[in-house]
């Protein structure tokens, strides 16, 4: 399916839509990252679609797209100390709003008129919306809103990876692989680690035992 008709919908959404997804909820490591983007219709951008199914250099060059032509959008987060204290969830939520509060355009604040989040579930907010399951797949500004959360938070886990060498966080991102758990037995836990998470909450109750 063409993405000119995975999105034939679009023109249904008021003018000043954002688009929301997060990524990063099933690490071990790292923040959670959010991004919102309100895309200019004057300015298509051709190839949008879930980050997920798109490579590492699509993605890259996507990004960039993204950025130089939406009429507004935002990249924020939810700390791994936030994901501890709020659970996943929660903190997935923050980062959410945080995205949408920050949305600007020529310095200046921008209130969408109506907000289309990733997922089953909205944040506490006053703002209209509405949850789109697969929506990454399906609404376009979702989409670039995965492209730009998913390129900001590869690019973190990277520097992460010379900060913290020896965890492979460059190639896994965080995610909880063999190797990943295997560097956590044998090197132990780092700051960035959440440990809220079952492996990483089970290595540390061990070393205290």
């Amino acid at each position: 399916m063409k993405t000119a008709d995975l999105f034939a919908a679009v023109d249904d959404f008021p003018a000043l839509t954002a688009g929301v997804d997060e990524v990063g909820r099933g690490p071990l490591c790292g923040d959670v990252v959010a991004a919102a983007v309100i895309l200019d219709p004057a300015q298509p951008i051709a190839g949008l679609n879930d980050s997920k199914k798109l490579t590492e250099k699509r993605r890259e060059a996507l990004f960039d797209e993204i950025c130089g032509k939406a009429l507004a959008f935002c990249v924020e987060r939810a700390s791994v100390e936030e994901i501890d204290r709020l659970n996943i969830l929660h903190a997935s939520m923050l980062a959410m709003t945080r995205a949408v509060e920050g949305l600007q355009r020529q310095g200046q604040a921008i209130t969408p008129e109506l907000v289309l989040v990733d997922g089953n579930r909205l944040p506490r907010w006053s703002y209209r919306a509405q949850a789109i399951v697969k929506g990454d797949s399906k609404v376009a500004a979702i989409a670039a809103a995965s492209i730009l959360a998913k390129v900001v938070r590869d690019r973190e886990m990277c520097e992460l990876d010379s900060r913290y060498p020896g965890y492979g966080l460059a190639g896994h991102k965080g995610y909880p692989t063999k190797a990943h758990l295997e560097a956590l037995r044998t090197l132990g836990v780092t700051p960035i680690h959440r440990r809220s998470y079952a492996p990483v909450r089970a290595l540390l109750e061990s070393a205290q035992s």
